[in-house]
């Protein structure tokens, strides 16, 4: 069966279905990572009738060879190390701190862009699903999990339109639900999946916050229709 997205929109309606038993309660928390999850993310908050926000994910490259992520750090202030990486490479302390202390500065930049002058949203005993476009190693996801985990939730919900089977197994034991629409196998890379996966802007991530922070949403007689779920 082919499982392909028409773009992450129509991959958000699609995982909007598999959510729809967290629909109209007011503890649920949409919590999109940027840029690819928020279009996705908007789809399932409109579906829910739940707030949208983002949880910005940065990747802490190795010096030399920053496509090798050694970790990630996110909003509030989290870290997450692949410790194979840093043991097997060596990499000092110090330089885990200089190469966090930079992204930082990118990722408060960020949220500034994106959220403006809103402040961030208090996860403090709200159910929050965590929303990207997919999932290939899931090391962003774990950055975001473990950012939100620190800010004590009532749970903790991973969605995506497409993973690996074996990433969202990993995700089982760290999270409430892992809820997957497609696990395609072989899985190669996430944007294989899309038909259309043209780079999301930072004004689309902006435009989509705005309207859903105003609550500037089509209503649902205006929605595409759904396609159903491969399973």
């Amino acid at each position: 069966m082919d499982v392909r997205f028409r773009d992450r929109r129509d991959a958000g309606r699609r995982l909007a279905m598999l959510l729809t038993r967290y629909a109209g309660r007011p503890d649920v928390l949409v919590l999109a990572l940027p840029r690819g999850g928020v279009p996705v993310g908007f789809e399932v908050a409109r579906a829910l009738g739940a707030p949208l926000d983002v949880i910005v994910v940065r990747k802490l490259g190795v010096p030399q060879h920053e496509e090798l992520a050694m970790g990630a750090i996110a909003s509030g202030g989290a870290r997450v190390l692949n410790r194979d990486v840093v043991r097997q490479l060596a990499i000092p302390a110090g330089v885990i701190d200089a190469v966090a202390a930079r992204e930082q500065v990118v990722l408060a930049q960020r949220e500034r862009a994106y959220r403006g002058d809103r402040p961030p949203p208090d996860v403090r005993g709200r159910l929050v699903i965590l929303v990207d476009d997919g999932m290939a190693t899931g090391a962003t996801m774990r950055a975001a999990v473990a950012a939100v985990r620190q800010q004590g939730p009532a749970g903790i919900v991973v969605a995506v339109p497409v993973a690996s089977p074996e990433t969202c197994a990993e995700f089982q034991p760290l999270v409430d639900e892992v809820v997957c629409y497609a696990t395609p196998e072989p899985f190669h890379a996430v944007g294989l999946w899309y038909e259309d996966f043209a780079p999301t802007t930072d004004e689309e991530v902006r435009d989509l916050l705005a309207q859903a922070a105003t609550g500037r949403l089509e209503p649902p007689s205006a929605r595409p229709p759904l396609s159903e779920s491969p399973g």
